[in-house]
């Protein structure tokens, strides 16, 4: 190419500025066609793959596995709960507010298409009033979210969520009562007692140690012997 081709101008020219007419270098066509055969390798790999069985990998089963594995994490903290009624009761004290929000995200997961994001109800009754259906205390909840009610209205989620995660979007569940939010459904069920709003205590054991206590006190008295005839 001679020189005075190289340095032709193109006709047009805009706010004054004007280009050359020069081919696109070889090294950029290069980048251009493989940046176009790798993103149509990539897209046969990962999205038309696993419709036909032949990649075993997709991004949701990656985030399923990195989100599990998170949590297998954190939960190494606290252990395998157990959805009795101090557990819950603990899980929903401010200092524990933290695993709550785990309990949130499960909700927005899973509930909030039924529910709503703010428990007011859509599909599935308001979770913000005093009126329940098929549960009376907070352990009953734990229960209606593993095992489904309403005949497979609302379904069993024990074998689709870990034990924590079920316990503690129960917590997050028991946490949403009392806001009384507007609902586009009619209140359900029966009016219930409001929750225990802290751990049962352990009366017994308190008296044990009392009894024990006074014992040690009574045997470390020295005795009165009466010498009176």
């Amino acid at each position: 190419m001679s020189r005075d081709e190289k340095d032709r101008l193109i006709d047009h020219d805009f706010d004054g500025i004007q280009e050359y007419d020069n081919p696109i270098p070889l090294w950029l066509n290069l980048i251009l066609f493989g940046t176009i055969i790798f993103s149509l390798l990539y897209y046969l790999y990962f999205q038309i793959g696993p419709l036909l069985g032949t990649s075993g990998w997709t991004v949701v089963e990656a985030y399923e596995e990195a989100k599990a594995e998170n949590l297998r994490m954190r939960f190494a903290e606290i252990g395998e709960l157990q959805g009795d009624e101090a557990t819950l009761i603990r899980y929903l004290q401010p200092e524990n507010s933290e695993w709550l929000t785990v309990g949130q995200t499960v909700y927005r997961t899973h509930c909030q298409s039924c529910h709503a994001a703010n428990g007011s109800g859509l599909v599935g009754p308001n979770l913000t009033n005093d009126d329940y259906k098929s549960v009376e205390n907070l352990t009953d909840l734990v229960k209606v979210i593993a095992e489904g009610a309403g005949n497979g209205a609302m379904p069993a989620w024990r074998n689709r969520l870990h034990p924590n995660e079920l316990t503690l979007v129960s917590a997050y569940v028991a946490s949403l009562r009392g806001q009384n939010l507007p609902s586009p459904r009619p209140a359900e069920g029966k009016k219930i007692p409001p929750w225990p709003t802290a751990m049962p205590d352990d009366t017994p054991e308190d008296s044990d140690a009392s009894n024990t206590s006074d014992a040690s006190d009574q045997s470390d008295t020295p005795a009165i012997l009466d010498t009176e005839p």
